[in-house]
Parts: structure tokens; C-alpha cells; sequence
């Protein structure tokens, strides 16, 4: 069985009329060393749409496609990433108390699919990414994700410290998951305005998000095992957060 390839844009005219177009781009590869006058425009067009790219050997393009891509691939977004601000605008237009699940770099996209699934049963309002160097929504991912991925907004994020501070600001507190906590995750108050953040698989949550946040929190180790998968991890604080807020209305 053939596997199913996220939709790509081959060469730097088409990708440049797609953007014009307001196609949605998930991320854009270059050959290392490419130069081109068109480029200039290209990248102007990048920076100013915060679109991700990053540099690549010329074999892992042509390991993409056979076509003449001209030193860049883009491959389309298979869903509209959506804006933090309006969610949160959204959520506090309806009068609820919004619940944001903060991804630091995660990279597994069977993590990022299996979180998804859980977040959207347990009402999550929006996952927050980074553009660069973090999975990032495709075919993959949203099967992974039983489809979740369609159904729960997804924003990207150029800075996350950046981001967490507007979120902080607009009156949510950050809640951090990480082993240098010393408060378990049951005996903290994780009701009202949340935004849970997790860490990537090797790297874990960043210093100056540490810092940032308002509690830190632990799930406790009973066993031989040092810690569990992020996205366990992750499902586990998140329906308790839910527990607590069902506890409010019984």
C-alpha cells in the first residue's frame, strides 16, 4: 500500500503565486547554497507571511520529488492554522474560562496525534506549536490524531515565550509539566483560564518558560521507569484539569 504524501509545491515561481493565492504553507525547504534572483522575493514573501523554511542538502529534495523543484519544495498545510488571540477572544466571548495545551518542541508525530485526540475529548480549546523545529500538522499526524486534528484549532507560534506572555497577560495561568517541580499535578487548583504547557521528548520545557510560569508540576514516579511518554503524560494532566472544572458544575 502506497503511503499518502502531504501535498507539495515544487519550484520558486509556483510557490510564490501560491502564496499570493493565500494558500496556507506548513513549511518551506531550500537547498543549501541556492542563489537566485527570484529568491530575494521568495524570501521577502517568507518573512513577511512568517512562513518556516529552513536549508537542505539537494538529496533530500530530490528524495521528495523527481520534478524540477528548482531548489525549493513548500509543502501545503493540510488544515488553517488559526490565531491565538481570536481563540482566546472567542473563548471569553462565550464567558468560558479557555483551556490551551502548549507543545515546547515536541517532535514525535505519533506524540503530537495521540495529544490531539486526547485534547479534543477533554475540550481543549486550541494547541499552540512552534513554527520551527516542532512537528507540525500533515497527513500523518491527523491520523494519528483519529481525525482529532480537523476538529481542535491549532496555533503556530514564532516565539513561545512571546506567546505565553500575551497569554499570561490576557489572565491565564501557565501551568508547566516538568520532573524539576516538587507539587504533584492532584494537589494543585488547575481550575479557571489554563494553559498547560508540555515538553518536547529529549529537550523538555525551555528555562525562560520555566520561569514564566505560574506553578510547576509533577506526575510522581512509583517505579522502576524514570517517566512516562509525553503524550501519557500529557493525557493525564489534562483530565484532571477537566475533572476539575466537571467538579465545579456537580
Amino acid at each position: 500500500m502506497k503511503k499518502e504524501r502531504d501535498q507539495i509545491i515544487a519550484g520558486i515561481h509556483p510557490l510564490t503565486e501560491a502564496i499570493h493565492a493565500g494558500k496556507e504553507i506548513n513549511k518551506v525547504l531550500i537547498k543549501k547554497g541556492l542563489k537566485s534572483e527570484n529568491l530575494t522575493t521568495l524570501f521577502h514573501l517568507l518573512r513577511e507571511r512568517r512562513i518556516p523554511f529552513q536549508y537542505v542538502p539537494i538529496e533530500k529534495l530530490n528524495r521528495i520529488t523527481n520534478s524540477n523543484h528548482q531548489g525549493v519544495i513548500a509543502f501545503l498545510s493540510i488544515i488553517e492554522y488559526q490565531n491565538i488571540e481570536e481563540v482566546l477572544h472567542r473563548c471569553f466571548e462565550q464567558g468560558r474560562d479557555p483551556f490551551i495545551v502548549v507543545l515546547d518542541h515536541l517532535t514525535d508525530v505519533r506524540n503530537f496525534g495521540a495529544i490531539a485526540r486526547t485534547a479534543e475529548c477533554a475540550g481543549v480549546d486550541a494547541i499552540v506549536i512552534p513554527s520551527n523545529g516542532s512537528v507540525s500538522v500533515s497527513s500523518d499526524s491527523i491520523k494519528t490524531s483519529a481525525g482529532a486534528l480537523n476538529h481542535i484549532p491549532v496555533c503556530r507560534s514564532e516565539n513561545l515565550t512571546v506567546t505565553l506572555k500575551y497569554i499570561k497577560n490576557s489572565g491565564l495561568n501557565i501551568i508547566a509539566a516538568t520532573e524539576k517541580a516538587e507539587k504533584t499535578y492532584f494537589a494543585t487548583d488547575m481550575k479557571g483560564p489554563i494553559a498547560l504547557v508540555m515538553g518536547g521528548e529529549d529537550s523538555g520545557i525551555d528555562s525562560s518558560i520555566l520561569r514564566l510560569s505560574d506553578e510547576l508540576i509533577k506526575i510522581p514516579m512509583l517505579g522502576e521507569v524514570a517517566s512516562l511518554n509525553v503524550s501519557v503524560a500529557c493525557g493525564i494532566i489534562m483530565y484532571e484539569i477537566t475533572r476539575q472544572r466537571l467538579a465545579l458544575n456537580i
